[in-house]
């Protein structure tokens, strides 16, 4: 049997189970059983015991039946252990209860590529991006199926989108098998000049390292060099190693001031250095405060209001995408379910609310720390 957890990152990149212990709390109220169930079920999956997992989830769902919650790990243990049949019918039942779910659909959809079915995994992926535009992994996912149907030039444009969307996706097409009939052709050739770009940006300069960090072959990583040296988005420089002299690269200055740096530092930690202007940080954290507040006191109202600032580009939208992307789609869900159902939504995922902002707030204290040092550095 194949390694639970070393399946394609595409299958499991929105439904990553962490390495971590969850700590089972004391605390009382009337799903205390189902939470405590709930959470045994994920620290055996983070062990992979996944056969065990299943039995525990199932006894939390004796409890209450249609958790969406619970069901999607369910599923998600029954994919890994290629009961393929069994997990469609669980996929198949949070649909019947929830069917604008994304995450749902998309699963669907890998059950259906691992069967070989690539014409109903796309219809479950198209049923995704319906639900949800900016999920990028639906858009990657597409487009791996619509190669695999040999329909080109559709899967280089949902590539693309996923992509735009997420810039990780260019490097994971890279090695991606399931693109083997677009490879040849030049929007993916425009793709791999992406990568090697963002990997210039992430401060890797030299043709070696690029190849390293990218995994592409050494011609396909020069052709790209050379391409970006044409379109001006890099400069060409060289520095000395001993008695001979090595090509460095790095991005043109409009470009860094564009898309901002990242410098290796010590260890090799990368810091970035955010573009002029730099966002307010600091009225961002403020609005974490109030929405913390607002849903520890299950203020719907207040919660719905506040939410907004985390979408609109108008506030704090544009520097939520750019820094929590995944947690602005998660944000704006939110926002939907909450109209859609009120105060008992906000009730039941006041929890896992609560951790998301309390991560995007640690890490938006980090960036702050970050900023005020890099710029005392600068000064001196």
């Amino acid at each position: 049997m194949k390694k639970p957890f070393g399946r394609k990152s595409k299958e499991i990149d929105e439904s990553n189970v962490k390495k971590e212990k969850v700590e089972e709390t004391s605390l009382v109220d009337s799903d205390y059983n189902r939470k405590k169930l709930f959470k045994k079920g994920i620290n055996l999956m983070a062990d992979e015991k996944l056969e065990d997992a299943i039995v525990v989830f199932e006894q939390a769902l004796r409890i209450e039946p249609n958790n969406i919650e619970t069901l999607m790990k369910l599923g998600y243990a029954r994919f890994h252990l290629e009961d393929y049949g069994e997990a469609l019918k669980i996929y198949d039942k949070i649909l019947d209860v929830d069917v604008t779910n994304p995450e749902a659909w998309n699963l669907k959809g890998l059950v259906h590529y691992e069967q070989k079915n690539f014409s109903k995994a796309l219809d479950s992926v198209d049923k995704a991006i319906e639900t949800d535009p900016t999920y990028a992994m639906a858009w990657y996912n597409k487009a791996c199926f619509l190669s695999l149907l040999n329909q080109v030039p559709e899967s280089l444009e949902s590539l693309k989108r996923s992509i735009e969307i997420d810039v990780k996706n260019a490097r994971r097409s890279i090695r991606d098998k399931d693109f083997s009939n677009v490879r040849i052709e030049e929007g993916f050739k425009r793709i791999q000049e992406v990568v090697v770009l963002e990997s210039v940006r992430q401060g890797y300069h030299t043709l070696g390292s690029i190849v390293w960090t990218t995994f592409l072959d050494k011609a396909d990583a020069e052709t790209a060099l050379r391409k970006l040296l044409e379109k001006g988005l890099i400069v060409k420089n060289e520095k000395r190693d001993g008695l001979s002299r090595i090509p460095i690269y790095d991005l043109a200055p409009n470009v860094a001031e564009k898309l901002g740096k990242e410098k290796k530092g010590l260890f090799g930690i990368t810091r970035k250095t955010l573009p002029k202007p730099v966002k307010n940080l600091k009225e961002l954290s403020q609005a974490i405060q109030s929405v913390r507040e607002s849903i520890e006191e299950e203020d719907l109202e207040k919660t719905i209001e506040i939410f907004d600032t985390f979408i609109d580009p108008a506030k704090s939208g544009e520097q939520m995408i750019e820094n929590f992307f995944d947690e602005h789609r998660e944000i704006r869900l939110w926002k939907i379910r909450l109209k859609d159902r009120g105060e008992e939504y906000l009730i039941e995922n006041k929890e896992k609310m609560l951790v998301l902002f309390g991560n995007i707030e640690a890490t938006i204290t980090k960036k702050l720390r970050n900023e005020i040092s890099y710029s005392a550095d600068k000064s001196q």
